[in-house]
């Protein structure tokens, strides 16, 4: 049984800050169940694990009746271990949470901790912050990182680059059929048709469905949203293309970068970032052997899942992602990745060629003041995602 390090450390939190709810969110099938059940593991508390995720919804009813089998399993000498997984999906959950949270949160000794899961950032996070501010603690759990997933199932770096950090799906990568059909079916169309088509009011579902796999077949590029509309089944304009994005963004799938710096138009050219690469290889019809032969394919696979890892393991408060591109003499000068925050700003750019310009990290520092530069070489990449991406920044 593999135990991540955050799954450690949410435990640690939520034994010690008990006058807290606590709420992790995170993908589709990067073990956040698994990770619940370890920690009540871990904790020894009697539990009661209820999930929302049913082909029925539930409601406040269902919600109320967990919460009590709950409360009568705990003592005065020992609190009850609540874990409700999917909320998100519950009719009314927000408000229903805050009404029992609030008769128990200032007993003298809580007799409950309690931890909320959901793979709809979006939805959870909305109900939290109108009914439940003040109230929680919010623990991201990630993608599996390279290291993870060596450690784990033995994968080297080019097959994390390819086949991504999915650890239901890392047995499956020797048979590659079988492991696209996982990803596409368990993975990609789950995450739509559940997390998003039935949770959101999508005025046009052909339309979303149809901008993920336009935005999965372009890794780390610089699309505009008049090239996009070129592309999609379904007829939009920005805006309404500008939503959808997010609602990818916000089920872990696909987030458009802003360009830096950013402009006062929200309709600006985003660089599209698949935040798992297992998302852009199973819509690919390049099979691993020949995506590891075509250069720049592969260069944009590494470029792409540096992206990810930059914007999954950077604390989003604290650094803004972007990218840079400015057109000079009639050349197009970019930098891969720009992070910044107040007083403080780095330019990225990573290459998997043994000959790459740097112009656009040279012209970028050159009229930015404070710049530190950082070149992310062939040699560079397996140590780069071994480690946090702020030891990136020095």
């Amino acid at each position: 049984m593999i135990i991540r390090e955050i799954t450690n450390k949410t435990g640690e939190i939520l034994l010690s800050q008990p006058r807290f709810l606590h709420v992790l969110i995170g993908p589709r099938q990067v073990g956040k169940s698994t990770a619940a059940k370890q920690i009540a593991e871990q904790t020894q508390l009697p539990c009661v694990i209820a999930t929302a995720d049913s082909p029925q919804p539930v409601g406040p009813e269902w919600i109320e009746s967990n919460w009590n089998r709950a409360l009568a399993l705990s003592t005065d000498k020992q609190p009850a271990l609540l874990i409700f997984d999917e909320l998100q999906k519950a009719q009314g959950w927000s408000e229903v949470i805050k009404l029992l949270w609030d008769e128990i949160k200032d007993s003298k000794k809580v007799p409950l901790r309690v931890l909320l899961l959901g793979s709809s950032a979006l939805l959870l996070q909305a109900g939290l912050t109108e009914s439940l501010a003040g109230r929680f603690l919010l623990h991201q759990f990630p993608h599996w990182s390279y290291l993870e997933m060596k450690r784990g199932f033995g994968v080297t770096l080019d097959e994390y680059v390819y086949f991504g950090g999915y650890p239901g799906a890392a047995e499956l990568r020797h048979t590659e059929e079988l492991w696209r059909d996982y990803i596409q079916n368990s993975l990609i169309e789950t995450t739509l048709s559940r997390d998003i088509l039935q949770l959101q009011k999508v005025a046009k579902p052909a339309l979303l469905r149809s901008l993920f796999f336009s935005s999965v077949s372009h890794p780390a590029e610089i699309v505009s949203y008049n090239k996009l509309m070129g592309e999609l089944y379904e007829a939009g304009n920005a805006s309404t293309l500008i939503n959808y994005l997010q609602l990818l963004a916000s089920a872990f799938l696909v987030q458009g970068v802003k360009k830096y710096p950013s402009a006062p138009s929200r309709n600006t050219t985003p660089k599209i970032i698949t935040l798992n690469n297992a998302l852009v290889s199973a819509c690919s019809p390049r099979s691993f052997s020949e995506a590891r032969k075509d250069s720049r394919w592969w260069g944009r696979l590494v470029e792409n899942l540096m992206g990810a890892h930059i914007l999954s393991s950077l604390n989003s408060t604290l650094y803004q992602v972007s990218y840079f591109r400015q057109k000079v003499r009639g050349k197009d000068l970019e930098v891969d990745f720009v992070i910044h925050r107040p007083n403080q700003l780095w330019g990225i750019e990573v290459s998997t060629s043994k000959v790459h310009s740097l112009q656009g990290l040279e012209y970028f520092s050159s009229r930015h003041t404070g710049v530190k530069p950082v070149y992310i070489g062939a040699d560079r990449i397996e140590e780069v995602l071994s480690e946090p991406a702020v030891n990136l920044l020095g």
